[in-house]
């Protein structure tokens, strides 16, 4: 899984590992985390609401691991626990959230990633191949669609995501520097979760694979 851009919309194309990309303005407030050992979260809203639920899926994840066995611990389930909590949220308080979330696992062959987004208000939708989420996200989703196909490298992946955020906002200008990219690497031993540098995300933008 890799990447995001710095601002509060996101896109996400999914890839032979999972990638995503979403704007940010901060080098340590992230958008895009690791929750367990092959399970990645991100999210776009209001900062301080999604990085609770961040915290509280890792506390989840790590707890029914230890509890039960690291197999126990899957992107649904941590998923179906965010969409419970904001549904209540929607339903019983006054104002309710203003985040979105995405949880994706990569499994051990592309056939079984999985990749779940939950609304402001607790609903939960499965998604296959690239998402979009925050403003543009129908813009983005329309670019992206017209050029994924599944098995795109992480170079291929990111150019995709790219270009999607430059078409959706041609006065940003597309810079390594102004993207938070990260990804889930099937091939790497148990913990899949892996930041990409700038150095490394401008050598993809230039044609890299």
């Amino acid at each position: 899984m890799r990447w995001a851009r710095r601002s509060r919309r996101s896109s996400t194309p999914a890839t032979r590992t999972r990638q995503r990309a979403a704007p940010t303005s901060s080098e340590t407030l992230h958008k895009i985390s690791e929750i367990y050992d092959r399970i990645a979260f991100a999210a776009v809203g209001k900062y301080n609401e999604f990085e609770n639920f961040r915290i509280a899926g890792v506390r989840l994840a790590d707890l029914r691991g230890y509890s039960y066995s690291r197999e126990d611990v899957t992107a649904k389930s941590v998923a179906n626990a965010y969409a419970q909590a904001l549904g209540g949220i929607f339903t019983q308080e006054l104002k309710p959230f203003e985040i979105e979330i995405l949880v994706a696992q990569v499994g051990d062959t592309p056939d079984n990633d999985e990749m779940y987004r939950v609304l402001y208000d607790g609903s939960l939708q499965d998604e296959q191949g690239v998402v979009a989420m925050g403003g543009h996200a129908e813009a983005l989703m329309q670019s992206m669609q017209s050029g994924y196909q599944p098995g795109l490298d992480l170079g291929a992946a990111l150019r995709l995501g790219g270009e999607a955020l430059a078409a959706a906002d041609p006065e940003r200008p597309l810079r390594a520097e102004g993207l938070e990219v990260a990804l889930l690497d099937r091939a790497r031993p148990r913990r899949a979760f892996r930041r990409l540098s700038d150095a490394e995300v401008e050598e993809l933008l230039q044609g890299g694979s």
